[in-house]
Order: structure tokens, then sequence, then C-alpha cells
């Protein structure tokens, strides 16, 4: 039995006390009622939230109806006083004759005050009918001067009727309609009480002056017909300026807000006569204090600062035509428009050209032609007479005053903004001057703007600090440093910087135009007639110290780049928020580029060409221009220009590693760039992303991650190899046997990369038949691998076999080649290939291809037999084809010009090839052409401000006579003008059938040229553009063409690290005198003339080079050049002679002379027994030239 047995057999009653039904199959009630002590709890506060639903209910009813109530009792009384109104203005009308003044002065106010307490413009659209009756009934007693009395009384009533007019110019619509013309007598009555009002209460206009401003700009919108309301109108813009004069700057910050910023009013709005009401430092101010509020530039459109700048500059340049503007006023004015131009850089940048049809939104041509106007040559020539420099002291004091920065801050926004420009904005600046008072005398003289600022420069914490040490521009541009200064050293730090930079920027253009004579004269001449260029010539003790603080500074721009721009935290990955903006954002705009932390930080805010980049490309840039200048003609020591902070113990090394480490992550930049490219179309745009919104916004953020992760690769690239930073951007901070050195062993390296290590050919070759390239290949394979390194040659056509057999290799030339000469009848020539043949080979097609008689006309001479490419050719061929027929674009009208470009592209990978395998070549070329080379590489970030710059001084080894008549228009005493009739154009010559044939192309050097005359103020960038359009443009496409086929063999950045003149020295060999100790132990001897056991050389042997000792040393080069082809001896001694210097006996018959085997640098000498029958036959032999054959 259980034990809960209680001998009852009922089911004893379960009592449910919560309240709620367990019982699932129970129908549910609507609602439960609570039973006991915890539902009594709930009944209660579900009771009491019913009863204050009812009263929430009850009181909001009670105020819908008191809000109905209140309306329509405030409509029905505003209809009662609409009444009212309009019978007291019959009334007034009837009984004004028969009243008094003063009684119809107090019913008028009276009407006035009834008017306003019901008039609402906004919602009845008859108010604005009364407005305007009650207006016409103020102007017509004001008219007849019966309110010329009024007191205290009617100052706030009028005040509120004028917002009330203002109200009714709001509400008309911008479209003209069919009513229009009715309404232009509200708009009579409205706008002539607007005057009497401004005339009686100027004052009280100036709270809402922005609103006023606003409501007249609107009307003048609309075009009215109506003559005297636009006299009205135009009275209206000027009337308050005029009657605030004293303290209006309410004023003009309500014209600046309600008129300046809004568009296409020059043809409404009469801007000379506004300019004449205002005054110009006003103005000014105003407009400073504007750009100056909280989030005023941020919350405004670019197009409304836009045209803000072009209204301002328009009333700036009438109302300082009417009167002379003081020092200061100019000075602020040059800051505040410095602000606008620099906050409008990119739009007027990209959307300056009207009529440019790709650019998306193009500006008003109005704003354009406002803003342009800025670029003026008076005003730019004579910014620096706002800077009266006094004496010395007031130089140094200028270098730390607000003024100096603000003008050198307005040079530099002008030149970033208008790039196109920048060499006449350089150069108006250049040509103008300060007033100087000589220490000695009170006499004023004229100091140029480049002494100015030199002098300003040197006396800078900036130039000070850096000069001293490179660590000194971490403690000045660093991040971290930067954040530890006070507001005031912020401020002072920024005004150097500012003169700084615009003195980079202007002696860059300076050392453009100034030839060797002025920069060395140093403005130390004498005489009456002294050119303006000799006036602004540095002293060299000035360009000594310069070089030194542009050496400092540039070394620590790439030897402490992570301290500079604390990388560390530059590189860290950002929140995913940061990659989702706009769908239509592009990946490469600078928005974008600004998430990801593409774009370096300003040293001067809103300064662009302060950006970390550009000042190390700017400084370094004039840095390589000094420097030039200085291997062209000396003027600073040897070893000035060598870094002393450089350790060399271990440096190539060191270097070594850099070079591996920057090859491995160029291979992972090419597999991003790659990817990145998948998602833009053939014309860089991004292309449209298939997908969900959600898949799409996935590919972004991933092409986004991308780049951030590229451009971080980047900046680590730069803090890691920062010795090959500056070996490509300052490779003379370097010796050059060091530099020599690195170069080799980057060739070596490269050869051991592609050669899976066997650098020798034979065993290359060998590895390649046994083992295949990359991924195996058949042997069939292999075999055609070989063959395609392999050529038969005819001597008399070397290059045109050359070119057919070798130029599909590519990059492949890199690689061993085997060359076989055949003659006439496809017969081999007989030889000794030990790379000897392949150094005949390139030697031979360099030979033909150079030689300006050869027959190509590849490359043409200067007047110093110095070669460069033609620059005629690619035009010589164009006219060809037309004279032929050929329409130009046509596939037979680009494949000729294409086969000339391959050829000169192999050509430079010929030359290439000889640099690779270390073959020195006797070619001389021109070094404005070297140059070139030199300037092409570099991975720095500015290679743009680093790259080649035309000059004058090139043109003297271009052109002799161009050149000297150049130096004669730049110092031409009189007016170029007239006596020249010089226009920007020039003709280019083309000469055929041997110059029997001539034809003139002109061409223009700007655009417009023909129509723009060369004047005593435009010849400096006329030179420029001369200078430019010989050395760079012109022979552009063959220049590129040739750098490429050269780019494929030696990486650019490799020929960054050599001058023209060092360059030079690569190609062809040491000009200096032949060190025979160094050639005799560098030599090989073969046949009876090899060194036995004893260790002792043939007599012969000993004769021969007791007779070289005795040569000089133009024989002695005469010698190497007999057996080696080329007078020099390489760069870092025999030893690097390939093949090696050798020497075989011939004979003995002592009448034969000595002969040679070029092509494996062999002397084949015949044993002679006495030294004076040696030296007979041997300088007979390398004068005659005979013995340029194959054994």
């Amino acid at each position: 039995m259980f034990q809960t047995f209680t001998g009852s057999s009922r089911r004893p009653r379960q009592v449910n006390l919560s309240g709620r039904n367990h019982n699932p199959f129970a129908a549910t009630p609507q609602r439960s009622v609570p039973q006991g002590s915890p539902a009594a709890v709930l009944q209660a506060q579900h009771d009491r939230k019913a009863r204050q639903q009812e009263r929430e209910r009850l009181q909001a009813a009670k105020a819908l109806q008191r809000t109905w109530r209140g309306y329509r009792t405030r409509k029905e009384v505003a209809s009662e006083l609409r009444r009212r109104w309009d019978v007291q203005q019959q009334s007034l009308e009837q009984s004004e004759p028969n009243l008094g003044r003063l009684e119809t002065n107090l019913q008028h106010l009276e009407h006035l005050k009834l008017l306003l307490r019901f008039c609402k413009p906004s919602r009845a659209t008859d108010d604005i009918c009364r407005v305007s009756i009650y207006a016409s009934l103020f102007n017509k007693r004001r008219k007849q001067g019966n309110q010329d009395d009024l007191g205290l009384g009617w100052t706030t009533p009028l005040t509120r009727l004028t917002k009330l007019a203002l109200e009714v110019f709001g509400l008309t619509d911008q479209r003209r309609d069919s009513g229009m013309e009715s309404k232009v007598q509200t708009f009579q009555n409205l706008l002539r009480f607007l005057q009497n009002f401004v005339l009686l209460f100027p004052d009280q206009l100036k709270p809402f002056a922005p609103s006023y401003y606003l409501s007249l700009s609107k009307l003048l919108s609309l075009h009215l017909a109506a003559a005297d309301i636009s006299l009205m109108l135009q009275e209206l813009l000027t009337l308050p300026l005029q009657q605030c004069r004293p303290n209006g700057r309410s004023i003009y910050d309500g014209l600046l807000l309600g008129l300046l910023t809004v568009p296409e009013l020059q043809n409404q709005v009469d801007f000379d006569g506004l300019a004449a009401a205002i005054d110009p430092s006003s103005l000014t101010s105003s407009l400073q204090s504007l750009l100056k509020r909280h989030n005023f530039i941020r919350d405004t459109s670019n197009t409304t600062l836009a045209w803000l700048l072009a209204y301002y500059t328009r009333l700036h340049r009438s109302s300082t035509r009417n009167s002379l503007s003081t020092h200061n006023a100019e000075i602020e004015h040059i800051a505040t428009v410095s602000v606008l131009l620099s906050n409008l850089s990119d739009i007027i940048n990209g959307r300056q050209d009207v009529h440019d049809t790709t650019a998306s939104d193009p500006l008003p041509e109005y704003v354009i032609s406002e803003i342009t106007s800025l670029i003026n040559q008076q005003t730019i020539s004579n910014l620096l007479a706002h800077a009266n420099t006094m004496d010395s002291t007031t130089v140094q004091s200028m270098s730390h005053s607000n003024d100096a920065a603000i003008l050198a801050s307005y040079v530099l926004t002008l030149i970033q903004v208008f790039p196109r420009r920048s060499d006449e904005i350089r150069m108006w600046l250049y040509m103008g001057s300060t007033s100087s008072l000589s220490s000695t005398s009170s006499n004023s003289e004229r100091l140029p703007a480049i002494k100015f600022f030199s002098a300003a420069v040197s006396r800078t914490r900036v130039f000070k600090t850096i000069y001293q040490e490179p660590h000194g521009a971490v403690a000045l541009l660093g991040l971290k440093q930067r954040k530890q200064f006070s507001d005031d050293e912020h401020t002072r730090l920024e005004h150097e910087w500012r003169i700084v930079l615009l003195f980079l920027e202007l002696y860059t253009f300076v050392l453009k135009i100034m030839d060797d004579e002025e920069f060395m004269s140093g403005a130390d001449i004498t005489g009456e007639h002294k050119s303006w260029t000799r006036q602004s010539a540095l002293k060299l003790s000035e360009i000594k110290d310069l070089v030194v603080f542009l050496k400092n500074f540039s070394f620590a721009m790439y030897w402490y780049t992570s301290e500079i721009n604390d990388t560390e935290q530059d590189i860290e990955p950002r929140s995913l928020k940061s990659y989702f903006g706009s769908m239509n954002e592009s990946a490469t705009s600078p928005q974008v580029q600004r998430k990801q932390g593409i774009t370096d930080f300003q040293v001067v805010p809103g300064i662009q060409s302060s950006a970390i980049s550009y000042m190390k490309g700017t400084a370094t840039g004039l840095l390589r221009m000094l420097y030039e200048r200085d291997s062209r003609r000396r003027f600073l020591p040897k070893d000035h220009w060598l870094m002393k902070e450089f350790d060399m113990s271990g440096f190539i090394s060191a270097v070594l590693q850099e070079q591996k480490y920057r090859s491995e992550n160029h291979e992972e930049d090419e597999e991003d760039e790659d990817l990145i490219d998948e998602d833009y179309d053939i014309y860089g745009r991004e292309a449209g992303l298939i997908g969900t919104s959600r898949t799409q916004a996935v590919r972004r953020i991933e092409r986004l991650k991308r780049l951030q992760q590229k451009s971080a690769r980047r900046k680590r690239m730069e803090d890691t190899v920062p010795r090959l930073n500056i070996l490509e951007n300052m490779p003379f901070f370097i010796p050059f046997a060091t530099r020599v050195q690195i170069f080799r062993e980057f060739v070596r390296f490269d050869q051991e990369v592609r050669r899976n290590g066997f650098t020798d050919p034979d065993q290359w070759r060998a590895s390649i038949m046994h083992h295949g390239f990359a991924g195996g290949a058949s042997m069939t394979s292999r075999d055609q691998f070989i063959q395609k390194h392999s050529a038969k040659v005819r001597r008399d056509r070397v290059f045109e076999d050359a070119y057919e057999q070798f130029y599909p290799l590519g990059e492949g030339l890199k690689e061993p080649i085997q060359i076989t000469f055949v003659d006439q009848f496809d017969t081999p020539e007989a030889g000794i290939d030990g790379g000897g043949v392949t150094k005949e080979f390139l030697t031979s097609v360099t030979s033909e291809a150079f030689t300006p008689s050869g027959g190509l006309e590849l490359f043409v001479e200067s007047d110093q037999h110095l070669l460069y490419p033609n620059p005629e050719l690619v035009e010589k061929q164009r006219s060809f084809l037309r004279q032929v027929g050929f329409k130009d674009g046509s596939p037979e009208w680009n494949e000729p010009i294409r086969e000339l470009l391959h050829q000169y592209e192999f050509l430079g990978r010929v030359v290439g090839k000889c640099l690779y395998e270390g073959i020195l070549i006797d070619i001389h070329f021109a070094p404005f052409f070297l140059i070139k080379w030199a300037l092409t590489g570099g991975s720095g970030s500015a290679t743009n401000e680093s790259g080649y710059r035309a000059n004058i001084n090139d043109l003297r080894d271009l052109d002799e006579g161009l050149y000297q008549g150049l130096l004669m228009l730049k110092n031409h005493p009189g007016n170029v003008e007239d006596d020249l009739g010089l226009d920007f154009t020039i003709n280019d010559t083309i000469s055929f059938k041997d110059g029997t044939e001539t034809q003139t192309i002109t061409r223009e050097l700007r655009p417009n040229g023909a129509n723009v005359p060369v004047t005593n103020e435009n010849r400096l960038v006329y030179i420029s553009y001369v200078a430019r359009h010989r050395l760079q443009a012109q022979p552009r496409q063959q220049t590129s063409a040739f750098l490429k086929g050269l780019g494929t063999m030696i990486q650019p950045s490799w020929l960054s690290m050599f001058n023209q003149s060092e360059l030079q020295t690569l190609i062809g060999g040491d000009s200096s005198q032949i060190d025979v100790a160094d050639l005799r132990r560098n030599t090989l001897y073969g046949g009876v003339y090899v060194i036995g056991d004893d260790g002792q050389e043939h007599p012969t042997i000993q004769l021969f080079w007791k007779l070289m000792e005795e040569l000089c040393d133009d024989d002695r080069r005469k010698l190497l050049k007999y057996v080696t082809s080329t007078p020099r001896a390489p760069l870092l001694g025999f030893n690097q002679l390939h093949p090696q210097f050798s020497i075989r006996d011939s004979g003995s018959d002592q009448s034969r002379l000595p002969s040679t085997s070029t092509c494996v640098n062999l002397l084949k000498l015949p044993i002679y027994s006495n030294k004076e029958t040696m030296k007979e036959k041997l300088v007979y032999a390398i004068n005659a030239g005979a013995g340029f054959n194959l054994s």
C-alpha cells in the first residue's frame, strides 16, 4: 500500500493560488480575472493605468480643441483686423488732406501697427498687396517731406515692415510666370520703401543684413525688364555700405553671405558701382573673419567658394583701382586670397578649362576668368614692394615676420593651383625686387627677389638647425616632435617653412635660365649695364652653405623617413568603417587615398608643396641641379658632395641586402597591381561590379584593403631601403668607385637570379640543356630556347641582322647570346667564341648604328662630335608617308613609325647589353642626353620633381648658335618686341636628300603662341620654352624609345646612381692615364709566351712591357684600342676586362706586324729580338689601324 493512503477513495481537490490556468485544453478567456493577493496588485496597476490613459485622452482632446479655437479665433481676429485696416486705409486716403501733420503721422503709425498685427505674406497673398500699399503710402509721404521728423516710435514698426518686405521678395518664384508683370508695381513700392528705410535707420539693418542681400539677389536673378527696378536694386546694394561706413562690419558680412555666394550674378550686378562704395579693408577683414568661422569652409560647397573668390577678386580689383591701398591692406588681401585658393586648389586644377569636354563639371567661364586674373605680371612682380627691406637687420626681422610668410604662401598657392603657368609665376616673381639701403649710403638700390629670400632663409631657425646636422630636420618635421611645440613655435616654423619652400621653387627656376658665366659671377661685377640675371646671382659662399643645407635636408628625408613620418603610427590597421564610403567613390580618388593614409602630411596646412613627398622632391631636384652644374664647371671642392655620416665599411653588402628585399617586394606589388587592375576597365575607370549590393561592398572592401596593404609596404620599403633611395636620388653622397662596385654587384645578382646561379655562359647553356628552365621543358623546347639566343650575322649588315633576330627577345637579351659571322655566301667565319665574338658583335652593332655616315641616321653628332638621337627622323618619316599618300593614323602610317621607334628601343637594349656584360664601347654621347639616363630612374616618391629639367646650358652641347642667340636675347638692352619681333613659335627644319631639300614646320611653344609676342618681361619664359622644345619635346619619342630599351636591360634606378660624365665613363671606360702595372698584372699569355715553372716572363714580353712604360699615354691608348676596340681602361681596373687582355706569339719573322683579335682582346705579337724593331712595328700597326680581323 501507498504511504499516503488515508482510507478515503475520493481524489483530493487541488487549489490554484496563483490565479493562472494550467489546463492547456481550457478555453482562453478574453481577460483573466486575477485572484489572490498578487493578482490584486496587478489588477490595481491595470486600473490605475486605464485611468491615466483616460486622463491623457481628455487632456489631448482639450489641447486640440484649444488649438483649433485659438486658430479659428486668430483667423477671425485677423480677418476682422484686415477688414478694419482696409476701412482705415480708405478713410486715411479721404481724410489725410484735412488733417494736420502731427495727427497724420500718428494715424499712419497706428495704421502700420495694425498692419503688423495680422500681416502674414507667406499665408495670405492679399497681405502682400497691403504691404505694398502701405509702402507706397509711406514713400509718397516721404517724398512730400511729411516724415522727416519721425520719432523713436517708428523705428521698431518700420524695421518689422522691412523684414516683411524681404519676406515678400523671398517668396518670389525664381521662374518667370504669367503674373510676373503684375508684381512689378509691388516690387517698385517695396524697393523704394527699402531705400527710405536704409536712409532713415541704417543701423537697424545690421542684424539681418545677410537676408537683406539674399533677398535682393533673388530679385536680381529674375532679370526683371523694368529699368527703374534695376537701378533701385543697384542703389540698394550700395546704400547700406555708404550709410554704415564707420562701423559697417555686419553689413559687409551680409554682403558676403547674402550676395557674393550667389552664382551667376555677374551680369546683373554693377560691380564697378558696388566697388566704389566698398572699403577694401573692411571687405577683406569681414571675409577673413568669415573664413575663420567654425565649419564655414567645411559646410560650404566648393562651387560656392569659387564664386565667392571670383566676386571678391572682381570687387577688390575695381575698388583698389579707384584708391591707393595701404601696405597692411594689401598684405591682408593676399592672405585672404591664399586661404580661398588653397581650399579650392583641387577643384580649380581639375575644372578650370571650360572648353575641356572631358571635365565632368567645368567651372563657369566667369569664375575661371576672375580667378586666372590673379596671375597678373604686375601684381606678382610688385609683391616684394610690400616688403620694404631697409637693411640687413630688417631682412633678419622680415624672415620671422608674418608679411614675408604671407607673400610666400600666396605665390606657393598660385603655383600649385595653376601648374601650367608655374614658370610664368616664378619668372614674374624673379623679376620683382624690393628696396635696400646700403649701410654706407642713403641711396636706395633694387634688391633682387632671389637675394631677398636667400637672405631671409639663411636667418631662419629652419636653415640654421638643418645646416648644423641632418638630424635637425627630424626635430622640425617629425610628427612626434611637432606635437611638443607650442602654438607660437608652430606659427613661427610654419612662416619659416613658407619662405624656405618659396626660395627653393624660385631658385630652381633661376638655375634653369642662368648660364654658367652668370652663375659663376656671383654678382661681383662692375659696370653700369648689369643684366638682372647677373644681379640675381648668389655668391659662391652662399651657394656652398645652401648645398650643405640641401644635403642635410635631403639626406634626412630619406635616412630618417620612419622618424619623420612616425611610420609605426601611420600603418596601423584601420577600422572597417573607413572602408565604407560612397558607392561611387573611386578607389584612386583623393578622398579614398586620405582614408587609406596614402597621402603624406603637410608641414604647412593648406600648402600642398609643403607635403613631405613634394618637399623631398623639390630639395633633391635643386640639389641635383647644383651638382650637375658643379660637374659641368667645378665651383666646390671635390669632396664637398660626399656625406661624411656614411660608414663605408659594410655599405656595399647592406645595399645588396636592400636590393634583394626590394626585388622580393616588387613581385608582390606586381601581383597586387594585377588584382587591382581587374576592377578597372581599359580606360582606368572603375568597372561596374556585378552582384548584390552586399557582394559589391565586399569586393570594394577587398580592393581597398589591398590598396592599404600596398601603401603600407611602400612606407616600410622607404624605411628599410634608405641606402638604395639615397643611391638613386643623391648618388654623389657616395664615392664613385663604390658606386661602380655596387653597380657590378647588382648586375651579378640579377644574372644569378635569371640564370639559376650560372653566370658563366657555357655553364648556363649546359644547365638549360640538362635541367631546362622554369617549370621544366622538353628537349625540343630547350633547343629552341638556345636557338633564340643564337644568330647568324653578315658583316656588311650587322645592325639589320641583329635587329631582325634579337628584337623579339626583349628582356631575354640579358641571357648569353651566340653569334656566328657569315660572308655573302652564308659561310661561317672561323673564330674563337669565349665571349669574344659576342663582344665583337656588340661593338660592330654600335659602330654601325652610331656612325652618322653609316646610313641609319638614328643618331647625329653635335658640333663637339657628341651623339644624341636624331630629332628630325620621326618627323621626316611622317613627311615621307604623307608624300606617298598614306593617311594619318592608318595602319600603313603607324607601322613604319612603330618600326623606327623599335629600332631605337633595340639600340637602347644593345647599349644596355654592353653595360650588363661589362663590355666597353668607344661611343661618346652628348651630356644632355646622358643626363636623361640618370634622371629616368629613382624610386623615390617625387620622380617628376627630380626628373630632367631642360635648361639653357644644355643647349650649348646641342646647338652653339642657338645658345649664343638666346644669350643675346636674354641680355638685349633694348625693347625686345620692337627690335627682334619674336613670338612664342619655333621652326623645326627637316632635311631631305643630303640637305638639298628642306621643309620647315612651325610649332607653338604655348597655346596661341603665334599671337603672343616675346617682350622684355616674358623673354625668360620664352628661353625656357625653347630649351624645353629642343631638348625634350622634339626628340621625345626617339629618346623615350631608346630609354625604354635601355631600361629593359639595366634598371633605371641603377643608372640614376651616376651623373652624365660618370655614365660616359661607365660606357667607354676611365679617361685617366693607362696604368701599365695594372695591365701587366692582369694579362694572360699564350703559345711560347706562357710563363713556365720558373715564373720568369719571356724576353720578348719583358721588352714589350719596357716599351709600354716608355710610350706616351696617347700611344698606350692607341694600343689598347688596337687590341680591345676601346682606348679606355675599365673603371675598376683591368681585372674587370672581359675577355682578359691576352698576348700570344705569331712567329719569329722580324718584318711581320703585330695583329689582333679584338673579339677576345688578343694581341698576336711576333718574337722580336730587340726593342727598336718592336717599337717600330708596333707603333706603325697601331697608327695604321691594321690587324682588326679574326685569327
